[in-house]
Order: structure tokens, then sequence, then C-alpha cells
């Protein structure tokens, strides 16, 4: 049974333990890095207006640590934010707001959807600012239903996110190793990740098809399910809700054994 981890290489590491220890097979082929944005005066000015927010949705540990240190060189005082709810997209990003002494409401859902159900968003009254600590083109779904929902919102973007150059060696190299598997698995937990997957096998396109994904999130499952339907495509996939090692176990051996 082997795995391909597409997380970026910061975040692969712990999943990737959890899997081989598991006996799972996995091979680590990041289709995303992050890259922070200049610190700017128009991210000044965004970062002066956090006082009047009601809520900072922040999307990643980059986007904790990054924005973190901007915060400072805004010289906006943390405890300046005391009537702020802090949202966090999944744990990692819990744990990494956690290390600033911040307790964050944490989505079932790792995803945009997930986070909308949360009932300090449900429950915003119109009018209010909902700030986002993010990457370039993430999180718009989200951003867009709050919008129309008459909620301001203070769009902080805080790096950009590219696939590695490493990414096209790793996955040359490895080409033996996919012809060898009648099936195996690829996590995918981003639209950005599902794209440059289609990129970088263009060429191999026998792969795309012959891959079991695992999708995070009812929007991304969507996603793939157009494509299949665009393209009459015969691959399987299916949706996981977290990335907790137990559920992509339990998932692998779903898609796999059906496959």
């Amino acid at each position: 049974m082997l795995l391909i981890n597409t997380r970026p290489s910061d975040r692969a590491i712990s999943l990737t333990q959890q899997l081989q220890a598991a006996q799972v097979a996995v091979l680590e082929l990041p289709l995303l890095e992050l890259h922070a944005i200049p610190y700017s005066d128009e991210l000044l000015h965004l970062y002066q207006q956090l006082e009047q927010v009601q809520i900072i949705v922040v999307v990643s540990p980059t986007a904790v640590k990054i924005g973190m240190q901007y915060l400072q060189q805004a010289g906006v005082e943390l405890s300046a934010l005391g009537q702020v709810h802090w949202v966090a997209v999944g744990k990692a990003t819990e744990d990494a707001l956690a290390r600033y002494g911040i307790h964050s409401d944490v989505p079932e859902v790792e995803t945009s959807e997930g986070m909308l159900q949360l009932p300090v968003l449900k429950q915003l009254a119109v009018g209010s600012s909902v700030a986002f600590w993010r990457g370039e083109g993430g999180r718009q779904f989200m951003m867009d239903h709050l919008r129309a929902s008459n909620i301001k919102v203070l769009n902080f973007i805080l790096y950009r996110r590219q696939c590695p150059e490493t990414a096209a060696k790793t996955l040359a190299e490895n080409l033996g190793l996919l012809e060898a598997q009648q099936h195996f698995a690829v996590l995918i937990t981003s639209e950005a990740s599902w794209l440059n997957w289609l990129t970088l096998l263009q060429k191999d396109a026998e792969f795309i098809q012959r891959a079991c994904y695992l999708v995070l999130g009812p929007r991304l499952a969507s996603i793939l399910g157009k494509y299949q339907q665009q393209h009459q495509a015969s691959f399987q996939f299916v949706q996981i809700d977290d990335l907790d090692a137990n559920t992509i176990l339990q998932k692998m051996g779903l898609i796999l054994g059906n496959a």
C-alpha cells in the first residue's frame, strides 16, 4: 500500500511518520511551498485596523508565523486584541496560535465550509469585521460568503504558494515505483495541489487514472467530481474531513479495497 503525501514538507513529516509506523509506504511529493510576501504599507494599514475586528481567521501555521512577525513590525501589541475571537483552520494552526497564548475555535471539518459552521461565525452580526490571515489564492469561497452576508473582510495576504521546483524531479525519479503499483493513494488537500498534480502528470496521464485520491472536504471532492465528468475519468476518490492518520488509514483501506 503506497500513499503519496503531497503536503508541504514542514507539514508532511508527522503524518508520514505515523503512516510508516502503521506499515504504510509513503512517498513525500510536496506540491506546494509557501513564501512570505514582503511587509508593505498595505499590510501596515490592515494591521492598524485589527483592534476593530471581531474575528481573525488564521488558515495555516505559516499564516501564524508570518502574521505574528508582521503584527510586531506594525507596532500592534497582541494584548490590544483582547476583543478578538480567533479561528484556526485545523489542529496544527490551533497549536501554532497556542504557542502565543491564544485560544482558537477549530472546526470539526478542516475546510472553509467547516469553519463557516462554527457558531462564532454563524452568529456574526451584520456589519461585523473579520480579518483573514492567509496565502495568495486561499479561502476565497469563505470570504465571498461573508461579504455576501454584509460582513466586512480584511484580507491579509501573507504568503504565496507555488509548486516546488523539486517536484518534477522527485516525480521522475519515482515513476518506476508508481509503475510497480496496481493502485496507489494520493492525498490532496487543496485545489492548488490538485492543479499542480495534473500539470506534473501531463506527459504521464495514465498515473492520474491509476491513482485513488483522498481529498479534504466537500468542495475539493466536488472539484474532482466535475473533473471526472468533464474528462470521463475512471479514477476513484473519497472525501476525508480531517488529516488524522487513523482517518487516512481507514479511507485508504476503503478506497484501495474498492479499486
